[in-house]
């Protein structure tokens, strides 16, 4: 576990770290995957959307400078609902069938509520526990998932387990600190 990198958002805009942007893939391309299906795009359309986003992170995350007080879920929104157009006008220069029919009538105004900050903070944070798992032993995952996802006691935790109440307590701090540097700067305040 490492516990003292930098943000992996300041990782992707000072380095060409290759671990920083499979990481951020990982992290990211579930919740791409999902707002192209909420906008209504096939499974086809929707990896063409995720692709064309992730090239776009890539050229531009570089110069990405974190501002707390603008979000950074609502930059990630404003490309994938202008990548999403692009696809849809490229599409609508091609030949005409019933699928382009179909892509005509998908709302990607502006104001689509698909892309909510709760929904966003949901799906990031579920998919980022579901990748830092592998990085703690088992008994120390299980000690913080119990009390904090299933609201058991750290006393109770302790017998299951056969640890004691303070190393719960550890357990349940070490996985929340690092959940919290795994998604610095990628939840909006």
């Amino acid at each position: 576990m490492n516990t003292t990198s930098p943000s992996l958002i300041e990782r992707l805009r000072t380095t060409e770290d290759q671990q920083a942007w499979g990481r951020f893939v990982e992290l990211y391309s579930p919740l791409l995957y999902y707002w192209a299906h909420k906008i209504g795009l096939s499974r086809d359309q929707a990896a063409d959307l995720v692709q064309d986003v992730c090239l776009v992170l890539m050229d531009k995350l570089p110069e990405f400078d974190y501002d707390a007080s603008r979000s950074f879920r609502g930059w990630l929104r404003t490309i994938t609902l202008n990548k999403c157009r692009d696809q849809l006008r490229r599409q609508a220069r091609g030949p005409r069938n019933e699928r382009t029919g179909e892509m005509a009538k998908l709302d990607v105004s502006d104001n689509v509520e698909f892309l909510g900050e709760q929904e966003y903070r949901e799906q990031l944070v579920r998919r980022a526990l579901q990748l830092m798992e592998t990085e703690f032993e088992a008994t120390t995952w299980r000690a913080c998932w119990e009390h904090v996802v299933s609201g058991k006691s750290a006393e109770r935790i302790a017998a299951e387990l056969g640890m004691s109440v303070n190393a719960v307590y550890l357990a349940k701090s070490r996985v929340l600190r690092r959940l919290r540097e795994e998604l610095a700067g990628l939840l909006d305040p």
